[in-house]
């Protein structure tokens, strides 16, 4: 007997994500706009102002570019764990057939970016950014597919939703091992007690989301002063969350059907205003050229685009998979240039990369740069495709 999935969530977040794509590129051109052609020096020290209170021993106060990048930012991994969870249990890597395209296709987009990056900056300062390319971003990605309508298959939407979730999962666990600083052990362990209990309602399915929400704040607290990075705090919880195999509505899909729009429409477009006021320099034209921008462009334009579409081969020809119905390999080679846009996560793991403020300028560039080439070839390429198929169709 088969499964009820709910796909409604699912539906709502790639429509909510199209849109959210668009207005993201909106914010984007803003604090491009504030950065040169408005008062730079007055966004930065309003971001720079520290927000937060004292409550006897516990003290929480950041600047409002820190809430930003590791509150905001807990919330949107929030939702991204969510979404990686009901995959895993109900959707499109929920089996070893379902999960091993997209899977294999997010390890090549992480992989061969990677060694891009390293292959330029080998014994360089930069050498840490290594993960900057690795990235995808769901938003845009699904925009610009969603953009492209009937021009390519039903299928290779979810084969791009299913490659950009496994390779935020990914993401995740880079930025958990590689992009921490130094461990308190004193509140990883408060953090792991909390987590326990959060399994420990799990497994009394418990539903009310309450009883995880509140707790979650908790573990926030905690893996922050752990020296962890904050966000990991939201992936935790949401892979407690209980959810289900039906068509009833689990606490799983009412959180994230809560948390889509919030996030899509207010979160991710502040995370834009806040971390893409680049003040166009000369020196940045040059910085496209220096190891740091050669690595990362051709990380995630080149880089991607292959190890999307090798690993994918790879993992058809030994039938551990088979492609998208009604898609083909110029479809796969599209997907893997989409997969290029890394706009949000690799901006974001650039912040965890350096500590020089010139490189994170230098590294925002290049990724600006890298997904604007890798978003525009990627829609080009996907919708010639389609063009040529009609073309074919009407001949005939």
């Amino acid at each position: 007997m088969l499964k009820k999935i709910n796909l409604t969530v699912f539906a709502k977040f790639f429509q909510s994500g199209k849109v959210g794509g668009i207005l993201l590129l909106i914010c984007v051109l803003i604090s491009l706009s504030i950065a040169n052609f408005g008062d730079a020096e007055y966004f930065n020290n309003f971001l720079a102002r520290i927000l937060g209170f004292n409550l006897g021993i516990v003290e929480i106060k950041y600047s409002i570019s820190a809430w930003v990048n590791d509150g905001l930012m807990a919330i949107f991994f929030l939702l991204v764990g969510l979404e990686i969870k009901r995959e895993l249990i109900e959707g499109e890597l929920s089996t070893l057939k379902k999960a091993s395209l997209p899977v294999l296709a997010a390890l090549g987009g992480m992989i061969v970016p990677s060694l891009i990056f390293f292959f330029f900056n080998k014994g360089e300062e930069t050498a840490s950014g290594w993960g900057i390319p690795m990235a995808t971003d769901i938003a845009f990605a699904l925009a610009i597919i969603a953009m492209l309508g009937k021009n390519v298959p039903p299928s290779l939407k979810i084969f791009l939703a299913a490659l950009a979730i496994a390779d935020d999962l990914g993401a995740i666990l880079v930025i958990a091992i590689f992009y921490t600083a130094q461990i308190h052990w004193s509140y990883l362990l408060m953090a792991g007690g909390v987590f326990a209990l959060l399994l420990a309602f799990n497994y009394f399915k418990i539903k009310s989301l309450w009883l995880y929400l509140i707790p979650g704040v908790f573990l926030w607290y905690f893996v922050h002063h752990s020296g962890i990075h904050a966000t990991i705090a939201g992936v935790l919880l949401a892979f407690t969350i209980p959810t289900n195999h039906t068509a009833e509505l689990s606490p799983l899909e009412k959180l994230e059907h809560f948390l889509t729009i919030p996030v899509n429409f207010l979160i991710m477009p502040i995370f834009a205003l806040a971390n893409t006021n680049i003040t166009f320099q000369k020196e940045m034209i040059d910085g496209l050229i220096s190891p740091l921008g050669l690595g990362i462009i051709f990380g995630l334009f080149f880089g991607k685009t292959i190890g999307v579409t090798l690993l994918s081969w790879f993992a058809v020809k030994i039938k551990l998979a088979k492609l998208p119905s009604g898609a083909n390999w110029k479809h796969i080679i599209g997907v893997g240039m989409l997969a290029g846009i890394g706009f949000t996560m690799s901006i974001f793991i650039s912040l965890l990369s350096f500590s020089n403020p010139e490189y994170v300028v230098e590294a925002k560039f290049a990724i600006l740069c890298a997904s604007i080439i890798a978003g525009t070839f990627g829609f080009i390429y996907l919708k010639s495709i389609k063009q040529k198929i009609n073309f074919k169709e009407t001949k005939s």
